[in-house]
């Protein structure tokens, strides 16, 4: 059992950069490859980035590519996601969770066993 607790959203202008921070709890952080997921108002949740037990293979939406980077830190605990040159299409509630059936790069959401509960993220233009 992992239990994740997002924090790092905000309303920003648009080219802003944040950082979203998933802290885990329990022992078992590190066996895990970890996402990123995001659902904005209207929309169906869609994966954002992945990344392996190790954080040495990372995996990105291509709408996100060169902006975002996923990053994690075992001996903490804890998944981040650096956000560079928002734009109001960012605009939702993003959610980390850990993959448990899938592949390091899976990209479906039915792979992924713990979520946490969110942080918005709004960017302005």
């Amino acid at each position: 059992q992992v239990q994740l607790v997002e924090s790092g959203g905000a309303l920003v202008q648009a080219g802003a950069s944040l950082r979203l921070s998933c802290a885990a709890s329990g022992r078992t952080f590190s066996s895990y490859p970890m996402g990123w997921f995001r659902q904005g108002p209207g929309k169906e949740r869609e994966f954002v980035a992945a990344i392996s037990k190790s954080g040495g293979s990372t995996y990105y939406r291509d709408s996100v590519k060169g902006r975002f980077t996923i990053s994690r830190d075992n001996a903490k605990n804890t998944l981040y996601l650096q956000m560079n040159s928002l734009k109001p299409e960012d605009t939702a509630v993003y959610y980390c969770a850990a993959n448990r059936y899938g592949a390091d790069s899976s990209t479906a959401a039915t792979y992924y066993g713990f979520w946490g509960q969110g942080t918005q993220v709004t960017v302005s233009s």
